[in-house]
Order: structure tokens, then C-alpha cells, then sequence
């Protein structure tokens, strides 16, 4: 059984008869005859009584009526939704997520449901080796990573840009300044975590190190009031901001001059889709200029 072949059905029955329907069809009568033919052998049904005065659908024929233009009505949907999904205005977008900085992933979801609402996007948490390998299986369309300048295999387009933070003891002479460059805390040791904890990130800020190395870098609030409770032996940390910034009595908290962090959407070789485009879009809409704050 074809569409055509329902198609032509359901157009004999409304024009009431093979030629007008051959018309409407933009066809040849024996063609209509031909189609209808076959899908009664197909059926093992007659559909229509045939006179040389008229045709009318036998009581077979009326029972499959509806069903025949349900069938159609249903591929007409189809068609439509997939012609939607082929524009990126629907269908499901999988995205690997980060956490932060701030609520820029917050915001970037919101302005691609603005461009986008049919469009349901499906975030995924995963670790960003684990993150970056399913794109390269095709188990997420795209996914966000922050401070990795190559991702084997795949195209990384850069999103935005966002401030590092750095932290030290609130008493020490550098905490007056508004913005610190690195190269002034370079006499400081720094604490920095393990690499194997955040390999893009602590490529990113090792260069930053002084000597000696720091004390360990153990979670961000932890290491962040250890700063503050050690004036007498003078340390700094750097990170990048996940939520509101921390308030410590004794910590000064300051915008690092140098270097930004980038995030970068990770997707496959070649054109990006419609749905990949959308997202793209709404990201430019909303990214500040490179280093910028944001609210």
C-alpha cells in the first residue's frame, strides 16, 4: 500500500469520479484507475461500484474512508514537523553542559528558547573527557567546555570569554587594587589543584605560579578561608566564578587582568546544523566583549 495510492482514493471519493479526480491530480484517468486497482488487490477489497452513469463507494469503501484520511492527515504532519526539525525550529538538541561561570548557561538556554521555542534542548552532565567523546559518537549534538584550546576530532568554536578571580589575604597590600595583574602576584606562591583534577584549567593558570608552590588547593571555600586565616604566610589561589562570589571577612577577592576564560562549543567537523546555528546565535546575542564582566 502506497500514499499515492490512498491519495487517489480519497480524491475520487470527493470528486466523484476518475476523471475529475485525474484532473485534480494532475494525472491521466487511467492512471487513477490503475492506482485504485491496485490497492483493491492489495486490500482484497472492492472499494467502488463502477457504473457507466457513476461511481460510489461500495461498504467497504465507506469504511476505510476515515481511516485512508487519517493515514494522510498523519503523513501531512509528519512532513511538517520534519521540515520544522530540518529548519532547527524543533526537535531535541542533546548538550553536554558546564557549571557557570554565573548564570551565562542560564541565560544562553534562555535566548535560544526565545530564537528557537519549539526546540527542546536535553542537558547532559557528564566529565568533560566523557563530555567530549560523546560527541564524537553522536550521543550529543555539541558540548561546552571551558579552557581547552584542542579537543582531537573535533571543531571547537569559541563562545565567550569571562574573568578569572584571584584570592589572598585580605591585610596584604596588593587586596587595595580594583584588578591585579599576574605578574604582581608572581613573588606569592600559589595554590593551584592537581592537574589530573582540571587539565584545561591548569594549563591555562600554571604559567601564573611563582616559587614556591603553594599549599594543596583543596575545595574553593575551604582554600579560599585558609587564605584569609593565614596573613603571616601570604598565598593566593585563582578560579573562575560558578555562582555569586564568596564574601569572606578576611579574603580579598580580585578580577585577574590576564588571562580570560574561553568556552568553547565542541561539535563535530563541518557546517553546523539548524538547531547548532540557533544555538550559535543566541550565544553571540548575549556574550559580552572578551574579558568583560557580566551580570
Amino acid at each position: 500500500m502506497e500514499l499515492r495510492q490512498l491519495r487517489y482514493f480519497v480524491a475520487v471519493v470527493e470528486e466523484g469520479g476518475f476523471g475529475r479526480a485525474a484532473e485534480r491530480l494532475h494525472t491521466v484517468q487511467s492512471a487513477v484507475s490503475r492506482q485504485i486497482g491496485m490497492l483493491e488487490r492489495e486490500l482484497g477489497l472492492l472499494l467502488f461500484i463502477r457504473t457507466t452513469r457513476r461511481v460510489s463507494l461500495t461498504g467497504a469503501g465507506e469504511r476505510l474512508l476515515p481511516e485512508a484520511r487519517a493515514v494522510l492527515a498523519a503523513a501531512a504532519r509528519t512532513r511538517a514537523v520534519a521540515a520544522e526539525v530540518a529548519a532547527g525550529a524543533t526537535g531535541v538538541l542533546r548538550l553536554g553542559t558546564v557549571h557557570g561561570p554565573g548564570d551565562r548557561v542560564y541565560q544562553l538556554l534562555e535566548k535560544l528558547a526565545v530564537r528557537a521555542p519549539g526546540l527542546r534542548v536535553r542537558p547532559v552532565r557528564l566529565p568533560v573527557t566523557e563530555r567530549l567523546a560523546a560527541v564524537r559518537s553522536g550521543e550529543l549534538d555539541a558540548a561546552l567546555v571551558r579552557a581547552r584550546p584542542d579537543a582531537p576530532g573535533l571543531e571547537l568554536l569559541p563562545l565567550w570569554q569571562d574573568r578569572l578571580y584571584a584570592a589572598l589575604p585580605g591585610g596584604h597590600p596588593l587586596a587595595e587594587a580594583a584588578e591585579l595583574a599576574p605578574d604582581r602576584l608572581a613573588h606569592l606562591p600559589l595554590r593551584l589543584a592537581a592537574r589530573e583534577d582540571n587539565p584545561p584549567f591548569h594549563d591555562l593558570v600554571a604559567p601564573l605560579a611563582g616559587a614556591p608552590a603553594g599549599p594543596p588547593f583543596t575545595d574553593l571555600l575551604a582554600t579560599l578561608t585558609s587564605i584569609g586565616a593565614s596573613p603571616l604566610a601570604p598565598s593566593w589561589t585563582v578560579f573562575y566564578e560558578v555562582g555569586p562570589l564568596p564574601n569572606l571577612p578576611r579574603t580579598a577577592i580580585r578580577p585577574l587582568a590576564r588571562p580570560a576564560l574561553t568556552t568553547y562549543l565542541a561539535v563535530l567537523p563541518g557546517p553546523p546544523g539548524p538547531a547548532l546555528r540557533h544555538l550559535l546565535a543566541a550565544a553571540t546575542a548575549h556574550a559580552p566583549e572578551p574579558g568583560g564582566t557580566h551580570g
